[in-house]
């Protein structure tokens, strides 16, 4: 089915060069920003920021915040078993219904877009952008996450 290649990425703990330096040596050509809010009080990261760098990198930038997991529902994850429990209903709930967005992901691989999906985690099980690509069924590499 994917004639491109899959990735994710966090920017936790990372600078914008840092973070464009692993995009560029994958050769991603679309990033995918997973969150439902894309603002942030990291300077280089909020969602106008992102999509200039990205531009500027020769990178596409796509926002999909259907993807993403609101605030409020994040209050209070702190343990493991939290974090179990929001990715358990993320992946039972919200997933399911955003099915035209993980198409549309399918789509850009079909085209042979290298798309990294991205969220604030730097470590992919802290984060939920790998019940996405679970959903996705496909293999993906995790940017940078040797490093945690």
């Amino acid at each position: 089915m994917a004639r491109g290649a899959l990735f994710t990425i966090g920017y936790e703990g990372r600078s914008p060069d840092e973070y464009f330096a692993l995009l560029k040596e994958a050769r991603v050509t679309l990033l995918a920003d997973l969150r439902a809010n894309p603002n942030s009080r990291k300077k280089g990261f909020a969602k106008r920021a992102l999509a200039e760098r990205s531009s500027a990198e020769g990178i596409r930038y796509e926002h999909i915040p259907e993807l993403g997991i609101v605030s409020a529902k994040r209050k209070g994850v702190k343990t493991r078993a939290d974090y179990d429990a929001l990715f358990e209903r993320y992946e039972r709930e919200w997933l399911p219904e955003n099915g035209e967005a993980l198409d549309r992901i399918r789509a850009w691989l079909r085209k042979g877009e290298r798309v990294a999906l991205t969220c604030f985690e730097k470590a992919p099980e802290e984060c939920h952008r790998h019940c996405v690509v679970d959903a996705l069924d496909l293999p993906a590499k995790h940017l940078g996450a040797e490093e945690t």
